[in-house]
């Protein structure tokens, strides 16, 4: 049996756990397909030439910018409360001949007495949409139980920063390609390619961030998206000697790192939270082969993971302790909300806003009328070029060259969860600089962190699930807050 099917086949189980009891499956696949590069990668192995950059910035991709940012200007959103600071959307074009264009929201930053940084936002899959960070992580506003009516995030991220949502790569949420064929040609290297295209343009849009300190974080898939723009990043700096872009850092969470550890963990973590057996997670290491260059699994290797797939299939594996949503509709009054306690159906309250045409042209999506709704993660692209199996080599590249990298990880997150996050830092090999302890927010510990040699911090948050600031807003803000000022958790 070919390795990508058998990765494909646990996916499919993940998945799968993930829609029982609920009315609506399409939507909740979409709301858990985040992790689904199994089916879609094509390359696998540790290859560093799909490291290689692919450079399409030219005069016929950066474009005059004059006057787009006003007409960008988001004055109110349908059903938003009061806001002390200004908010944007609309599409910036990444390829003119192909007619391909990425979707953004841009929240600037609370009042604040210095200028704060820029920090881009990136939601993984590959094919999910960032503006799940927008409206159900860390944004302003999140959508109440109508489908029709904003609440304040107290704990949003444009606190710390001013924050930039990017809908990528094009066939995801509003962006779009007038080249259907570039839906089938989607992959790591030209989406870190049109992301930097979409910066270049961004930043003569928005002029003032020019020379802004510049930070990229992400969660899940993002743990490539986020790197590979990095790379590119550096690469354009490197290419002209000056500083284009004015990276400082990188921030992924509960991230796609390392195939093979990534896997491994998975297991192991199951294991230890008594999810499946002692027995099961031996056989699995005992039979199957997690190495990337792996053709073919044994049988008592697909048994082991249809035991597994018996054990998990009542539960969510994002968030291993919360409970499920058991109804798609939304409410005619909205129910009562907290930013504390998140909303299993949240999804469903969003997916229902995000497609009403007063919201679409508040927002200034959808202008080309999409054929197809706005979609949490949906299948527009079915084709994924390139994904190699490590970007560790990346995150060395960062430390060497003064890039501050921090990896965090919600501790009850089954899918990437913070065994994968532990062995895949492992196998860089790195010295310990500040020894594993205890952070604290309002006197309680917030997670445990430990600082390595070449500025590598890793995190945990505790009691959070895939999507961190989802399920702990305020520690998730207190880390981001840590990291922007370069300051240690303590």
């Amino acid at each position: 049996m070919e390795s990508k099917l058998f990765c494909w086949i646990l996916l499919s189980l993940l998945i799968l756990s993930c829609f029982v009891s609920q009315t609506n499956e399409k939507m909740q696949g979409q709301t858990l397909v985040y992790l689904y590069k199994s089916r879609l990668k094509q390359n696998f192995g540790v290859d560093t030439s799909l490291f290689k950059v692919i450079d399409h910035v030219n005069e016929a991709n950066v474009h005059p910018q004059v006057g787009l940012k006003e007409e960008d200007r988001i004055e109110r959103l349908p059903g938003q409360l009061l806001a002390n600071f200004s908010q944007y959307g609309g599409y910036v074009t990444v390829h003119k001949s192909a007619g391909r264009a990425l979707y953004y929201y841009f929240v600037e930053a609370h009042h604040s007495k210095n200028p704060l940084p820029l920090l881009l936002w990136l939601n993984g899959g590959p094919g999910c949409s960032s503006l799940a960070g927008a409206l159900l992580e860390l944004g302003p506003f999140r959508v109440h139980s109508d489908g029709k009516t904003l609440y304040t995030n107290k704990f949003s991220w444009n606190y710390a920063a001013n924050v930039l949502f990017l809908e990528s790569p094009a066939g995801v949420g509003f962006s779009y390609s007038n080249t259907t064929s570039d839906y089938d040609k989607s992959g790591d290297s030209r989406t870190a390619a049109d992301n930097y295209v979409f910066l270049v343009n961004w930043l003569e849009r928005f002029s003032e961030y020019k020379d802004r300190d510049f930070y990229i974080s992400g969660e899940s898939y993002a743990g490539h998206y986020v790197p590979q723009l990095a790379h590119t990043t550096l690469y354009h700096n490197k290419k002209v000697n000056k500083t284009i872009i004015n990276l400082k850092g990188i921030i992924i969470g509960n991230a796609v790192i390392n195939d093979e550890t990534d896997e491994q963990g998975m297991v192991d973590y199951f294991g230890s939270h008594a999810i499946i057996s002692d027995q099961d997670v031996y056989q699995i290491h005992k039979y199957c082969d997690f190495s990337p260059n792996a053709t073919s699994q044994s049988r008592e290797c697909e048994a082991s993971y249809g035991a597994l797939e018996e054990n998990i299939i009542d539960i969510n594996v994002y968030n291993i302790y919360a409970p499920m949503c058991f109804s798609s509709d939304v409410t005619t009054r909205p129910k009562k909300a907290s930013i504390l306690e998140f909303d299993p159906c949240s999804i469903n309250y969003m997916y229902v806003y995000l497609n009403r045409p007063d919201v679409q042209e508040a927002l200034h999506a959808n202008v080309t009328k999409l054929t197809h709704d706005w979609e949490l993660c949906g299948d527009t692209i079915q084709v994924w070029r390139d994904s190699p199996s490590t970007i560790i080599p990346l995150l060395k590249e960062f430390m060497s060259n003064g890039i501050r990298v921090w990896i965090f990880s919600g501790d009850i997150d089954g899918r990437v969860p913070v065994t994968s996050t532990k062995y895949s830092i492992n196998k860089m090999k790195l010295p310990v600089k500040t020894a594993w302890h205890p952070w604290f927010l309002n006197k309680e510990v917030g997670g445990y962190t430990q600082v390595y040699e070449g500025d590598l911090t890793f995190a945990t948050v505790r009691e959070a699930g895939h999507q961190v600031p989802s399920y702990q807003p305020a520690r998730a803000l207190s880390l981001i807050k840590h990291f922007l000022e370069g300051k240690p958790l303590h």
